[in-house]
């Protein structure tokens, strides 16, 4: 057996930075400038890469670049939007200012799907949740590195997610995760964009965080 390499302080650094500038992209971030293949092809390599329970990597990746296909999920989450929209009723004028998706601005959008097991899985016996959450340490790898790359992704979650399933040809039983727009943008905020427009406020430490 092999030993992995060490990391110096410089390079955690580094990671660190690239955690902090995360941001999550909406579509009026987005630019009209066509993504690398081997860029697409590192953030890919970057979510296979990820943790999962039982070494199950319960994930599957739809590259979604047909504009029909794309059309027909912005209109699922046009429909969500709106339900939406009327819980928050209380504060419409806020919630109509939010640029929540760019499905048909991005250059590209990339469905990611959780596969259930066909058999019991190692470490799955008593939390069966964890295979979903495994699929979200994906999407986390991937974003960090996308954003080690100057690309930008936002998260849709307003879909109807059987729906997307349908219209994306994945089998019965496979759940949508996350429905990711990725591309190049016009540059990334300095703090996350909810924040920003005073939607949410970050939490402090101290009341996140306990000890016992």
């Amino acid at each position: 057996m092999t030993e992995g390499r060490t990391f110096t302080r410089a390079e955690a650094e580094t990671l660190w930075d690239i955690i902090r500038q995360r941001r999550d992209v909406r579509g009026n971030r987005f630019i009209d400038k066509p993504l690398e293949a081997d860029v697409v092809n590192r953030l890919l390599d970057a979510a296979l890469h990820a943790p999962s329970v039982g070494f199950s990597q319960p994930w599957e990746f739809v590259l979604v670049e047909d504009p029909q296909t794309r059309k027909a999920v912005r209109d699922s989450f046009d429909e969500a939007n709106g339900a939406a929209r009327a819980i928050f009723a209380g504060r419409g004028e806020e919630y109509a200012r939010l640029k929540l998706e760019g499905i048909l601005e991005a250059q590209l959008n990339i469905a990611v799907f959780y596969v259930p097991p066909a058999g019991a899985v190692l470490g799955q016996t008593s939390m069966e949740e964890v295979g979903l959450y495994s699929v979200v340490c994906a999407v986390q790898n991937m974003w960090l590195m996308a954003r080690s790359l100057n690309v930008g992704i936002g998260w849709v979650s307003i879909l109807d997610a059987e729906r997307v399933r349908q219209l994306l040809a994945a089998p019965v039983g496979h759940r949508l995760v996350a429905y990711l727009c990725v591309g190049y943008t016009d540059g990334f905020y300095d703090r996350p964009e909810l924040e920003l427009l005073e939607w949410e406020r970050r939490k402090e430490r101290e009341k996140v965080i306990r000890k016992i």
